[in-house]
């Protein structure tokens, strides 16, 4: 089925796309019973849409428990900030939302925000927002990792708690080690999403260039991952492009690394239908800008400094905007944090709202990429800057690396 494409209407919205966050099975362990996961499921087999469209949302809460929608996109592109704007979703209740706006890139639906301890684990679900003149390449291919702790008798447990002797597993698209399949000098835009947990990843192709072309939504100039690997943390993503060798005829395995061990999550496969052409693509432009700012001042940017724990985070169940903000800014200001992680394992942390820089170690430059989604090691601090152009009050996640670690919240106003 062709991608689906939305634009605005000239007389009148487009029909909202559906959405249910309900209970679902997945077979994830040979011999035994399907696993029940919670998910988001959509009217459509993709949820997609074109870049300067608006999508209304359609969702309805089938579980058991009150659930929030969070986006991972490529701007603000959601009407409400969870939590903050919007109020935790009742069992059975409905709710009308919206995405969209200038910029394109992948993003992610994600209802696991107050899924700590529950009954079963929580599933993001993948958004495209494609260009307006998208990349030549011959596959657009979605790949969303996620893991499971499963107990001897195949139930899937949900993070924030102690997984005991649980057995961990992965799967690509919802499915156990699956195949793509490429002619020759195909080009294939691969979109990485880290849907896991708590586990921050590396994934490589064996014996493949990877070429990354946009982190976390946004587009990067483009450059080679180094040793071929693409390193994500929780909820990150990584647009790259790789061309099928002609030379290859062994499948070629997509392995994962978890920071203990490597495994294969999937196979690349050389098809044997006639290549379009006898020689690869030429190398591929940068993406087009969604029109970050080129530059941030530095120099009179608003300051904060905090750990990624202590008593002002709470638990999502418990929030509270009546908590003290982690810092105020004014709109058009650049903001400067200093993040430190004061934990013996790393931690992720996630800025909703704002794209933001890493900084160099003297403060005199940045990375040559946008992120929102940060890995802190152990006893690191980290510095970030972005510019404070959308106003509004906005959270900031908090996670460690740890199956068991809390997620955690606070939260930021720009006025």
């Amino acid at each position: 089925m062709p991608p689906l494409v939305l634009a605005r209407a000239a007389a009148a919205p487009p029909p909202p796309l559906r959405l249910r966050a309900r209970a679902e099975s997945l077979p994830l362990m040979s011999g035994q019973p399907a696993a029940s996961a919670w998910g988001l499921a959509s009217s459509e087999p993709q949820l997609r849409t074109q870049q300067g469209s608006v999508t209304p949302l359609a969702l309805v809460n089938d579980l058991p428990v009150p659930t929030t929608l969070t986006f991972r996109g490529p701007s603000p592109v959601m009407d409400f900030e969870p939590l903050l704007g919007q109020p935790a979703l009742a069992p059975a209740a409905s709710a009308n939302f919206k995405i969209g706006g200038p910029s394109a890139g992948t993003g992610m639906l994600d209802l696991r925000l107050l899924l700590d301890g529950a009954r079963a684990p929580g599933r993001p679900l993948p958004v495209i927002v494609d260009e307006a003149q998208p990349l030549t390449v011959d596959r657009d291919e979605i790949f969303l990792i996620e893991d499971w702790r499963l107990t001897p008798d195949g139930t899937a447990l949900a993070p924030g708690r102690d997984p005991h002797d649980a057995q961990t597993a992965f799967t690509v698209n919802g499915q156990s080690l699956p195949e793509l399949r490429a002619r020759a000098h195909d080009r294939i835009r691969l979109r990485f999403i880290n849907g896991c947990q708590r586990a921050v990843i590396a994934v490589k192709i064996a014996d493949l260039e990877v070429r990354i072309m946009a982190i976390d939504s946004q587009p990067a100039e483009p450059f080679l991952a180094r040793n071929g690997a693409v390193v994500l943390p929780p909820g990150g993503r990584t647009d790259v492009l790789i061309d099928m060798p002609a030379a290859t005829t062994a499948p070629l395995p997509i392995l994962l690394h978890d920071g203990s061990t490597a495994r294969p999550i999937g196979r690349l496969v050389r098809s044997e239908e006639p290549p379009l052409r006898t020689a690869p693509l030429p190398a591929a432009p940068a993406l087009p800008s969604n029109d970050l700012p080129e530059k941030l001042d530095l120099k009179n940017a608003v300051r904060a400094e905090f750990a990624l724990d202590g008593a002002e985070w709470l638990a999502p169940a418990n929030f509270t905007a009546a908590s003290s903000p982690a810092f105020h800014a004014k709109a058009g200001r650049t903001v400067v944090l200093a993040l430190t992680n004061r934990a013996t394992i790393a931690t992720t942390v996630h800025l909703h709202g704002h794209h933001f820089r890493l900084l160099d170690r003297l403060d005199d430059g940045w990375k040559p990429y946008w992120l929102d989604t940060l890995a802190l090691q152990p006893a690191q601090t980290q510095r970030i800057a972005f510019a404070a152009d959308t106003a509004g009050r906005f959270l900031i996640e908090s996670m460690g690396a740890d199956w068991a670690a809390p997620r955690l919240v606070r939260w930021y106003e720009i006025s």
